[in-house]
């Protein structure tokens, strides 16, 4: 596959020419911007597919909504700030543009404590170290690699968030996934892909599973160099012993704030900046509505596009020893809300497919899946998104006092 995205930036984007846009006001775009002004490259805005992000300044610049940036710059260079460089390109070109750079050779030296950042020095070495992988994957050889991994080691939550799209408001038996079977699992992940530049351990709340802090462990075992990010609502606050055995690891927390729901968050952050652990918090202000399983019957075209504009399509989830591609198809699909299909995962221990195989097919192949036709959808853009069938926006972590029920659409066959 040609590579359109050039590696050498740095002469190009110091001449006079298209305005320099960055693409995507994410954290590590922070690091970016500074590099371009080290540098003496001026940036003229930031673009970004989330239309909300379009409302404010990032990092003193205009954030332009994506689709509208014709009606602004009929050209412009533009410089990679996500790690979904693939899909940028596609929309991007699809939009009239054709100059694409990645940001590696601005970042190269870059000195995170020679600057003041959003985030914390700790959590912003983490992030730019998990985008230099993943751009240096795209410029390397065809391999299997991954961004990140989802280790979802309990559907118990402390919460139960109505339009979950994690779909954990469903669970009327919630268990914690055994973690032996999860390290194993991740063993197998290990032998049959090049490279993971990240593993998320998620929940429901991960840490109502008492082996948290053992399976984090674990995994960092086998992988020491990967980035481990540990995603929790911020209702409990773990014990200083299991924080303790994550001193001089690669271990991160994300923690969505649910406001007065989150009620040890402020317990939580102490305990973690006592013990020298890099964490962000984030807001759980609005949430693309995408929580219903439903049967929609698209056409295999209609089921192309849903999939293209899906915002965690990569988002490959780990759950009971199958891999899937997204955290909605592994729930449906433990929910038992959506018809068996091999064509939705990879049996990490089945002993009649080649696993490497399987694993290369749901990374690389896939254009849709057959549980697709099940989601609603959850485009970066809810406003212009082609096929699909939720309401926008809504407001996140609204409570529901017991599980919802959902129809099952698993009694016919393929």
């Amino acid at each position: 596959m040609e590579k359109k995205v050039k590696y050498n930036c740095l002469q190009s984007l110091k001449e006079a020419g298209s305005p320099v846009i960055i693409v995507a006001a994410v954290l590590e775009a922070e690091a970016i911007v500074n590099a371009c002004r080290n540098a003496g490259i001026v940036v003229s805005a930031f673009c970004d597919s989330e239309k909300r992000k379009s409302q404010d300044l990032f990092c003193g610049l205009e954030v332009i909504h994506t689709p509208t940036l014709p009606k602004r710059f009929s050209k412009a260079r533009f410089i990679i700030a996500t790690q979904h460089i693939q899909e940028v390109v596609e929309q991007l070109s699809a939009l009239g543009y054709d100059e694409f750079y990645s940001a590696l050779e601005l970042l190269e030296n870059y000195d995170v404590g020679k600057h003041q950042h959003l985030t914390s020095q700790s959590y912003m070495e983490t992030r730019i170290s998990v985008y230099k992988k993943n751009h240096e994957v795209y410029f390397g050889e065809e391999k299997t690699y991954m961004r990140s991994v989802d280790v979802m080691i309990t559907t118990k939550c402390s919460l139960k968030c109505v339009s979950c799209s994690n779909l954990m408001q469903y669970y009327v038996d919630a268990k914690n996934t055994d973690h032996e079977k999860i390290l194993a699992a991740i063993e197998i992940i290990n032998e049959n892909v090049d490279y993971i530049s990240e593993f998320r351990v998620i929940g429901g709340e991960p840490l109502m599973n008492k082996g948290w802090a053992h399976i984090v462990n674990g995994i960092n075992e086998k992988n020491a160099e990967r980035q481990i990010f540990i995603y929790t609502n911020g209702t409990i606050a773990p014990k200083d012993e299991q924080l303790e055995t994550f001193h001089g690891k690669n271990v991160n927390f994300i923690i969505t704030d649910y406001g007065k729901l989150s009620r040890n968050i402020n317990k939580l952050t102490e305990k973690l900046t006592k013990h020298g652990i890099g964490y962000e918090s984030i807001p759980a202000d609005h949430w693309v509505d995408c929580s219903s399983i439903r049967h929609h019957k698209r056409t295999v075209s209609e089921l192309e596009e849903v999939f293209k504009q899906c915002c965690v399509k990569y988002i490959y989830t780990l759950l009971h020893g199958r891999l899937y591609t997204c955290p909605f198809i592994a729930n449906a699909a433990n929910l038992n809300a959506i018809p068996d299909n091999p064509a939705n995962y990879v049996d990490l221990f089945s002993k009649t497919h080649n696993v490497k195989q399987q694993i290369r097919k749901l990374v690389k192949v896939a254009k849709f899946f057959p549980a697709c036709d099940f989601c609603d959808g959850r485009p970066y853009d809810t406003s212009s998104a082609k096929g699909y069938d939720g309401k926008g926006m809504i407001p996140g972590g609204i409570q529901t006092s017991k599980p919802l029920p959902y129809k099952l659409y698993n009694g016919f066959k393929w």
